[in-house]
Order: structure tokens, then sequence, then C-alpha cells
């Protein structure tokens, strides 16, 4: 590709614009074939341009493995940084050697390419043109590192006091720390000591790198296990409204995140193989589950389809709803049918979603699906609720009113070994959906109940007493 100079001041001003285009226009350039963009490289562009106009201090991705994330948000990202102000500094940590070399090998390809120093004017030192550390002429420049190496000795940003408000308003992006995948996947699955020495160097070395208190922080990671870098900073930054956490599993609502990588027979393969199942809910799905101290275990469970259910021998058909007392909760309603000695969970609505939406939905699910019983727990708002929702389902639903007074964790973990025996879940229900996410609240609840988002296993112990208080013959001696 040969372009005038006059193309290129206007390739300049695009690139400026735009990180997706910067991205594009080097990756064409540098290895000779289309950087294919989609979505979800434009929902991770526009967080970073926040990160560069400092309307966020923290911005974490959670992405599945080779979706981009290095070759946007490190490589592109700090090489047009250093393009559209080279006195910054930027810091980039992993913890692989090779992937720390990889990136800054690319990062310094794209600044010591001819067109970049016609449109920026950037010049590196000649004496300093390592792969750990490299700087501009103009001060600014990268040092890259191991998580567990020589961090010291290097700022990201600048030592700079913007008090006048028009400086705020021109201010040049000064630099950030950039964190990618500062977990390796065996110690996150292990949950072993390499995760703790992860958390210390953070909190006690890499925020220490920041030269101003604004200086922005990336960590671009694939999920795990439960105590990753990304679960030490969403507790560390849960209440900062300058904190962003995108999370991006491989498919949500049945759809793809990126088809042209990953379409639902790969995504199905991915979930299903013994190679890759044990990672799936992990790296792909952003969804760490607990190794130990679960009540539920996924592959202890009984589990349908549902062109299995013979609806001839449905003797009946029960749902209970467990209301949501506060913005936090879950409003969990899992219906289904009784064939015999086994409770076939057909459907599942699991949301935050306010009453106007849950109120409509749950008559709807009760009255299309024919209930013959339908519990709802009237702790809290749950009588108001229930009186309410008594007007819109059918006269043939017997709408079974209860008051729990009795531990919540004592009721789930009573229950648990009758909701293991007798209950099937759905193993056809599509990625992101409510009975999904449900599934995967149920089988993170511990057994000391430590898991505070308790809703469906909350509104299955609500069931198995319905089911039980119906006095169906099957279940007297049990």
């Amino acid at each position: 590709m040969i372009l005038n100079r006059q193309e290129l001041i206007a390739a300049r001003i695009e690139c400026d614009k735009d990180l997706l285009f910067f991205t594009r226009f080097f990756y064409k350039l540098l290895r000779g074939t289309k950087f294919i963009v989609n979505g979800h490289h434009q929902v991770i562009r526009d967080e970073l341009h926040n990160i560069e106009h400092y309307k966020l201090e923290l911005l974490n991705i959670n992405i599945p493995p080779r979706f981009s994330k290095t070759e946007l948000a490190a490589v592109n990202f700090i090489a047009r940084g250093i393009g559209m102000n080279p006195t910054g500094n930027y810091l980039y940590i992993t913890a692989s050697d090779e992937l720390r070399s990889q990136t800054s090998v690319s990062i310094r390809d794209i600044v010591n390419h001819p067109y970049f120093k016609i449109m920026y004017g950037v010049d590196l030192k000649k004496d300093q043109n390592g792969k750990n550390l490299w700087r501009t002429t103009e001060g600014g420049g990268l040092k890259t590192a191991t998580i567990f190496g020589q961090i010291t000795g290097f700022g990201a940003g600048q030592m700079v006091d913007y008090n006048n408000e028009l400086d705020d308003i021109v201010r040049n992006f000064e630099g950030c720390i950039v964190i990618d995948d500062a977990n390796k996947t065996d110690d996150s699955q292990t949950e072993n000591a390499n995760n703790d020495k992860v958390s210390r160097v953070f909190f006690n070395t890499i925020l220490s790198r920041k030269n101003s208190k604004d200086t922005p922080i990336i960590n671009i990671q694939q999920r795990a296990g439960l105590s990753d870098l990304t679960a030490q900073l969403e507790e560390h930054y849960k209440d900062d409204e300058r904190a962003k956490f995108l999370v991006m599993p491989v498919v949500k609502d049945g759809v793809p995140l990126w088809k042209w990588k990953h379409d639902l027979e790969d995504i199905h393969k991915l979930k299903t193989s013994p190679k890759t199942a044990h990672v799936f809910e992990t790296q792909y799905m952003q969804n760490p589950l607990p190794s130990e101290g679960v009540l539920f275990v996924r592959n202890e469970m009984n589990w349908f389809t549902m062109d299995e259910i013979n609806k001839d021998f449905i003797e009946s058909k029960i749902g209970n709803i467990d209301v949501a007392n506060t913005g936090k909760d879950y409003y969990s309603f899992p219906s289904g049918c009784l064939i015999g000695e086994k409770f076939y969970v057909t459907e599942w609505l699991y949301t935050k979603e306010k009453l106007e939406y849950t109120k409509p939905k749950t008559a709807s699910i009760s009255n299309s699906n024919e209930l013959n019983y339908l519990g709802i727990e009237i702790n809290g708002m749950g009588e108001v609720y229930a009186d309410s929702l008594e007007t819109l389902i059918s006269p043939f639903t017997n709408l079974c009113r209860k008051y729990e007074s009795t531990n919540k964790v004592s009721r789930i973990v009573y229950a648990a070994e009758f909701i293991k025996k007798h209950f099937v879940f759905r193993s056809d229900v599509q990625e992101g959906t409510d009975y999904a996410q449900a599934l995967m609240h149920l089988f993170r609840f511990m057994k000391d109940g430590s898991f505070k988002i308790d809703d469906a296993p909350d509104s299955l112990s609500g069931l198995m007493q319905l089911i039980k208080e119906i006095d169906f013959p099957q279940f007297r001696n049990i």
C-alpha cells in the first residue's frame, strides 16, 4: 500500500478520531491482510476512548481468548497514544514473557514504520530500543514486564497538575497501565498461591506506578478462577463510578459474540468437548465457578431436553415464585411438570427487571403452560404482589401463598438432596438466557452460604416444599 503525504495526513486525522481506523490501517500495512471488525471491537473501542478522555480510571475487559483483546487494547491503543502524545508513558504487564515480548515488538513495529513517522513525527531514542523498555526522543515511552518481574523504576502517565479548566479541556492523554492476562490459567483454576501473589503485586506495586492520581488502568483478561485479578478489582472498585467492568461472554441470549470466530455449532462443541468443557464457563463465558465447597455440582444433576418430555405422562404442572425484595435480588420463577418421581424444570424466569415486567410475564408463563399450582413466598412485598398477580392468572391455577420464617441457607441445604435426586434441568437452554443465568448462580451457591446471590436455589427449595405439601403419593415417605 503506497500512500503520498497528503493521503497520510488525511489518514492521521481519521486515526486520531478512531482507534479502530488506526488498528485497521496499520494492521493492513504490517500484515498485508484486513483486520476483521466485529461489533465487540466497536464496544471496546468506545470504552478505550473513554479511558483516553479520562472518563474512566479503570476499564476491566473480560473476553474469550483470540478475540483481538491484545491487538486492540494493548498494541494499537498504546502505539496510537504514543503517536498522539510522544511524552506519554505506558506500562504493559502480563503473566507470559512470550506475550510481553511479542506485544512490545508489535508496538515498536508500528512506531518504527515510515508512515507512522510521517504521520506523527515520533522518533525512538536509538540507545533504548530493547524489548522491555524504550523511549521516544520527547521523553515518553513503554516499559513491559511480567507480573512477577521487575516493575519498579518506571511510572505510567505524567506528573502534571491540572487545575485550570481550559487545561482540562485540551488535556492530551498521558499514558496508562495495561494489564493483559495477569493470571495464568492453571493458577486460577486450582486457586493456588500465585493468585494471591498477583493480587499483592497489583495493590502493593502496580498501583504505585501511576504518575498521576487519575492515570488509568486497563485490565484485559479471560476469566479462569474466582480469585483472579478481575475478582480482586471487582471488590476494590465496587463503589467507584469511574470503574467499568465490561463482560463479553462468547454467546449471550443465543447470539454469538463473534460469529466469524465461533458460531453456535462451534460454541456447542466448546461446551461439550471433553478437551474444552472445563474451560468453557470460565475462559469463554467469563463465569468462573468454585472448585470446592459448592452445594450443587453440574455433573451431579439430572438433565433433559424439551423433546424428551412425554406429555401423556405429565401428572401436574407446578411453579414457584421468589419475589425480589430489593433491587439487588433476582426475581426467580422456575416452573415445569411432574412425571413420576421427577420434576422437569421447563422454564425459569430469572431477572432483575421491575414488577411492571415480571408480573405480566409471570402471568403469561403460568397461563400458557396451564399451571395447576403456583407457589409464592409472601415475605416482604410478596403478599401485595400475590394479590395483584391473582387477578391475572387463570382461575384454574391454585395460587399457594406461604410465609418463610426459617433461615434461607438452612432451607436450601435441607432441600438440596431432594433437588439433586428429583429435579431435572434443561441441557438445551441457550447461553445468556434467564434459565442459563439461574443455573450459573445455582452452581455457585456455597454450602456455607458465602455466595450471596441465593435466589435461584431458594426458589427451588420453595418449589420442593410446594411439591411435598401438595401430597403426591410418590413423595409421602421422602
